[in-house]
């Protein structure tokens, strides 16, 4: 669960403002819509929407990141398709308060969904509206 306290930590540009950041996590998956998440999840955190975060450290329970994910002030999970990898793992690390994309549910299927910069782009605003909302 994230916590409700604001501690004062690095946002997502790198300064300190007396308010979490809000993390973003994305499937990385080999297929064309895991692509598509991890580049939509980078190119959030080039625009300053949020910072990308280290689903691999959730799942290996690395203290400092558990620690980091516990203070956000929200948290962006992204999955390329139906199996939802990525919101498990943050829901098996008792992180269950989430903002969840999972592209399919954009129209993008495994195995047909090119990766451009249109599709890239999809994912992107959908991202900025969910964390736009917290």
């Amino acid at each position: 669960m994230v916590s409700e306290s604001k501690a004062s930590v690095t946002n997502a540009t790198g300064t300190c403002c007396g308010t979490a950041p809000k993390l973003i996590f994305s499937c990385s998956g080999a297929a064309d819509v895991g692509k598509i998440a991890d580049l939509a999840a980078r190119k959030l955190t080039a625009e300053g929407v949020g910072r990308m975060f280290c689903l691999a450290g959730i799942g290996g329970r690395v203290s400092g990141i558990m620690a980091s994910t516990g203070a956000a002030q929200a948290i962006l999970v992204i999955d390329g398709c139906p199996l939802d990898c990525a919101k498990n793992t943050l829901e098996k690390a008792n992180f269950v308060q989430v903002e969840h994309i999972r592209l399919s549910d954009l129209g993008l299927a495994r195995g047909k969904s090119p990766v451009t910069d249109e599709t890239v782009d999809k994912v992107v605003a959908e991202g900025k509206r969910r964390l736009a909302m917290v």
